[in-house]
């Protein structure tokens, strides 16, 4: 069964295998990193854990029963009880329900651990599987995002309020 725990160090082989493995399925509905990403993986994998220590951002993978990474589900600008959601599952967990169990469960460990009342996310319009999940996890539509928020697509904002 996989579980979701917060991002640490020992995950770093994994997290990058996850990106490189979706690279391609990836930039087909969001910004391609680059390769620089993947060129200073190391440092900027560093930063986010510390970004995390922070207490900015919180940051999650869904780990698979052999140690793979299944998904990234990152809660960014942790601030006033608020907090905006990104991720992104592998292609080979797609359709089967995966974002959508593992947001719900982050809406709550959200609430739970961070003391957060609302998350945001926001899905690009040629995304619409993004918006799905996100509607099926209790997000609702906000409101246009603008299309610096999403790599230079035009999208729609989502939001949820969480109860523990």
């Amino acid at each position: 069964m996989p579980e979701l725990k917060r991002l640490h160090a020992e995950h770093a082989p994994a997290v990058l295998a996850f990106e490189l493995a979706n690279r391609t399925y990836f930039a087909s509905s969001v910004s391609d990193r680059g390769d620089d990403f993947f060129d200073r993986f190391a440092d900027r994998y560093s930063a986010l854990l510390d970004e995390q220590e922070s207490g900015v951002c919180a940051f999650y993978v869904l780990v698979a029963e052999d140690g793979s990474v299944l998904g990234r589900f990152n809660l960014y600008d942790l601030e006033d009880g608020t907090a905006r959601l990104g991720y992104r599952v592998a292609e080979r967990v797609t359709g089967r329900g995966v974002a959508t169990a593992t947001i719900r469960e982050l809406c709550w460990m959200a609430a739970a651990t961070h003391g957060l009342r609302t998350l945001r996310a926001a899905a690009a319009h040629d995304n619409a599987a993004s918006g799905k999940v996100l509607t099926r996890a209790g997000f609702v539509p906000v409101g246009p995002a603008d299309p610096a928020d999403l790599g230079g697509a035009p999208g729609t904002w989502y939001r949820r309020d969480l109860l523990l």
